[in-house]
């Protein structure tokens, strides 16, 4: 009989977020945890590696990206007073269980991510109902990653919730999906 779920990723190091290569996840627009809303996420070997769990009806205040054992990597935070949107993304310290602000994603005409070391990213949303690519404005618009509907190897899409997110190298994973997480948020997705 044929496995009906996915393997537990042993690797839950900081480290294992970077890689040299590009790497390839699924993202099922699903929480495993019952009545809630979320997203799991796959590696390219079929491991869980990410969570999102939405406690709230709708699109929550504060909802927590975290690794599959429950370490809550970042939190997101949708700011109340804000005319267009905006959500600041803090990463959490394991040493001192404290987090500290990593990027903020403005919603104007366009997306724009600011991270806090001086970066900037810009999301181009690209035709279907969830794709989109994440670009470095420094870099005259390097691509640092690209979810679209996930397809089989004939064409044929594998849902509405399912998407295939591809990573560039040297870039954080958990970062990436985090950015993911809000603009999953902004549409009313998670």
């Amino acid at each position: 009989m044929s496995r009906v779920y996915p393997k537990i990723s042993s690797h839950s190091s900081p480290c294992s977020y970077i890689t040299l290569k590009p790497e390839s996840f699924t993202i099922w627009m699903k929480s495993l945890v019952f009545n809630t809303r979320g997203c799991t996420v796959y590696n390219s070997k079929g491991e869980i590696i990410y969570r999102v769990d939405n406690y709230d009806n709708k699109s929550g205040e504060e909802v927590y990206l975290m690794d599959i054992r429950g370490k809550v990597l970042f939190s997101l935070l949708q700011k109340k007073f804000s005319l267009f949107g905006c959500w600041d993304g803090y990463k959490w310290d394991d040493a001192s269980s404290e987090k500290q602000l990593w990027f903020r994603v403005r919603k104007n005409r366009s997306i724009c991510v600011s991270l806090c070391d001086g970066c900037a990213y810009h999301i181009v949303r690209m035709d279907g109902k969830f794709g989109f690519k994440i670009v470095d404005e420094d870099e005259e618009g390097a691509l640092i990653a690209e979810i679209k509907q996930k397809q089989t190897a004939t064409g044929i899409n594998f849902g509405d919730d399912v998407f295939t997110l591809t990573v560039q190298p040297h870039m954080d994973h958990s970062l990436i999906m985090a950015i993911v997480m809000v603009y999953g948020l902004i549409n009313n997705q998670i």
